[in-house]
């Protein structure tokens, strides 16, 4: 049996996160991961207001000596191969976040979990959660398992969930809520020798279209790859069959843009697949744990937010976790401010994602009708979230149907 400050749950860049600000702080902190780095994972392109929680950890200057390609914009390109005036980030913000990274997973997210080890947080790798310690209904602590069978009793005020996708928490309380409009699917792989553009244009993010709001995501990394994915209905990839090889190529020939970017190229990995995209936890917060990053919530990657949702819920979990230690009482709802403003954040860009599949709204309709809101727009798209944003939805609202916030996501409050 081991007591520290608090227990983390994850690795990634929400787990990381979380452990350097606490351990910045002061607090006793470690993190399980049940992976040894540098492992795979899928989403490469950083929003340029990752900048701040990454300065804040000190994640930046290596950012800067590594051959992560530089990112400067996002365009859209048409099936028909025309593609939208790129939306460059300096153009809007004259700040040196204007320019961020597209990012190989294995490497950064390693960077990240050293960037904690560096800061004081103790951190187990190939170590996988198992329960919940509990006491009188709130969460007191772990059990985890090291690779080699050993088991660990681990005691904390407070643990942080930042397990990702898998959802330690939401899987074993059943707080796994879906999106019921967004429940695409996503076919993905990577490519050697695919065209890129020049100069500021060479790491832009292309999203390119696909009939009925379908979508490709072309993001340029080192050494000459490009990581190229389909989001889409189940039901149009899969019209013809589920042999992902097949959907890929096919799909390949229906968007021009992507069809000459790959003419010369060649497929160097194995090609991927995942579903049932976007989902929220029923809570953020129980007694004694919290949830962050995708343990919480994740949405469709069209607008490519999840890595700037797990650093920023990360960096506000820590902050809420030390403000409740110091307060002595990390009952529930000492996080409900934390969730309510995260829920925030999500929202603003749950909207637009909606709206990017809404079949009544193109970008360029908004932006001829009402061009005073394109400032808004590339704050939503550059991850300026936690702001009012009420004049750029009214206007949105004039070509498609928007959602109204969902009403889960706080925490579960304790009733005596």
């Amino acid at each position: 049996m081991s007591e520290y400050d608090a227990i983390i749950i994850g690795g990634g860049p929400a787990g990381a996160t979380a452990a350097w600000v606490l351990a910045d702080h002061g607090r006793r902190v470690i993190v399980l991961e049940r992976n040894r780095f540098p492992r795979y994972h899928i989403g490469e392109s950083l929003l340029p207001y990752c900048y701040f929680t990454l300065d804040r950890i000190g994640m930046n200057e290596k950012l800067r000596r590594s051959s992560f390609i530089k990112k400067y914009s996002v365009q859209f390109a048409a099936t028909d191969g025309r593609v939208s005036q790129p939306f460059y980030f300096f153009e809007h913000l004259e700040h040196e976040a204007s320019q961020t990274w597209q990012v190989v997973r294995s490497e950064f997210d390693r960077m990240m979990l050293d960037n904690a080890r560096d800061r004081g947080a103790e951190v187990l790798e190939e170590t996988a959660a198992k329960k919940f310690l509990t006491s009188g209904g709130a969460v007191t602590g772990l059990e985890a398992q090291r690779r080699d069978g050993t088991l660990l009793r681990l005691e904390a005020p407070v643990t942080i969930d930042c397990s990702g996708r898998d959802g330690f928490a939401i899987e074993r309380n059943n707080w796994r809520i879906g999106d019921p409009d967004l429940t695409k699917i996503a076919i993905w792989t990577y490519f050697r020798g695919g065209l890129r553009g020049e100069g500021y244009d060479q790491g832009a993010t292309t999203v390119a279209f696909l009939p009925d709001k379908g979508w490709f995501w072309y993001i340029p990394l080192p050494d000459d790859i490009v990581s190229v994915g389909i989001t889409a209905e189940r039901d149009y990839l899969y019209r013809q069959g589920k042999d992902l090889e097949s959907i890929l190529m096919r799909e390949m020939h229906v968007n021009k843009w992507i069809e000459s970017h790959l003419a010369p190229a060649q497929r160097v990995e194995k090609i991927w697949a995942t579903g049932d995209y976007s989902y929220r936890s029923r809570y953020c917060a129980a007694d004694g744990l919290v949830l962050a990053g995708d343990a919480f919530a994740f949405l469709d990657p069209v607008f490519s937010s999840g890595v700037f949702l797990a650093l920023r819920s990360g960096e506000m979990a820590a902050d809420a976790v030390d403000a409740a230690l110091t307060a002595g009482d990390c009952s529930a709802g000492r996080f409900e401010s934390y969730g309510r403003q995260l829920c925030v954040g999500i929202e603003a860009m749950r909207r637009l994602v909606y709206a990017f599949y809404d079949r009544g709204f193109s970008f360029g309709q908004l932006l001829r009708k009402h061009p005073e809101r394109r400032g808004d727009l590339t704050d939503c798209l550059i991850g300026h979230l936690f702001r009012d944003f009420g004049p750029l939805f009214e206007a949105i609202g004039e070509f498609a149907d928007l959602p109204q916030p969902l009403g889960h996501g706080r925490a579960l409050v304790s009733v005596a």
